[in-house]
């Protein structure tokens, strides 16, 4: 049967990518993504044929690496992160049902929330939640229940698409929908660039966070109410003490 990995390539830096991601590219005939994802693998990968698709056409990148792999050829499709958290795996399971000669098989990759929780220190130790703050694919109605139903649970909240060019005040909107719940003291962090050149971090409190200015490439952390600073380190207490 032919071959379809979905890699999860992490945040970027090729030492921070899986060995199993790293031998699926190693595999392939093909390495198919976004633009941009697709430029931070190819010095790694030489001798490799390299397929790509801009933003907004993910439907035709899932139908290019599926048509690919009726070639014979082994397959890679490539994502930030992991595959599974706001990447690909799931269209491809959808875009694969046309496809059943082709074998699917997904790997997975450090998500930005394990990853910058990794800079920040150790703000994800208890439960918590992800969240997308773009609303191209969900209603921003569904988004704030999301935000507020998190919140009121008191979950570590992790937001990830925190602004951009058309959605700059999002983040604003997001923090004042948590402090209903959430104390204006609440630890929080940002972590830009996690993996790559420039990456940064800065621990805060919640309403800090709010006028602090983010972009896509930057992950938002918010603690619970028991989440504390440390050394400048963002940490949630797991309760190991109350054992």
């Amino acid at each position: 049967m032919n071959k379809l990995y979905v890699v999860g390539i992490g945040p970027g830096e090729y030492e921070q990518m899986t060995i199993k991601a790293a031998n699926a590219l190693k595999e392939s005939d093909v390495i198919i993504g976004y633009t941009v994802y697709v430029d931070l693998v190819k010095e790694h990968f030489p001798g490799k044929e390299f397929m790509t698709t801009p933003m907004k056409k993910e439907v035709d990148r899932c139908v290019m690496a599926f048509e690919e792999a009726k070639k014979g050829k082994t397959v890679s499709m490539i994502c930030s992160g992991d595959a599974g958290v706001y990447g690909m795996s799931g269209l491809m399971y959808e875009v694969g049902v046309s496809y059943p000669e082709v074998e699917l098989s997904v790997i997975p990759g450090v998500t930005a929330a394990t990853g910058g929780g990794a800079v920040l220190g150790a703000p994800l130790i208890h439960d918590f939640c992800l969240i997308s703050l773009s609303d191209l694919l969900t209603p921003w109605e569904k988004i704030e229940g999301r935000l507020l139903g998190a919140s009121k649970a008191d979950f570590v909240i992790c937001l990830y698409n925190p602004s951009s060019k058309k959605r700059c005040d999002y983040l604003a909107k997001a923090c004042d929908l948590m402090m209903q719940y959430k104390s204006e003291d609440t630890v929080c962090g940002i972590v830009g660039n996690i993996g790559r050149d420039g990456e940064a971090f800065k621990v805060m409190t919640l309403k800090e966070l709010r006028d602090t200015p983010v972009d896509m490439f930057t992950t938002v952390f918010i603690g619970n109410s028991q989440t504390k600073a440390i050394n400048g380190k963002m940490v949630t207490p797991r309760g190991y003490r109350n054992v």
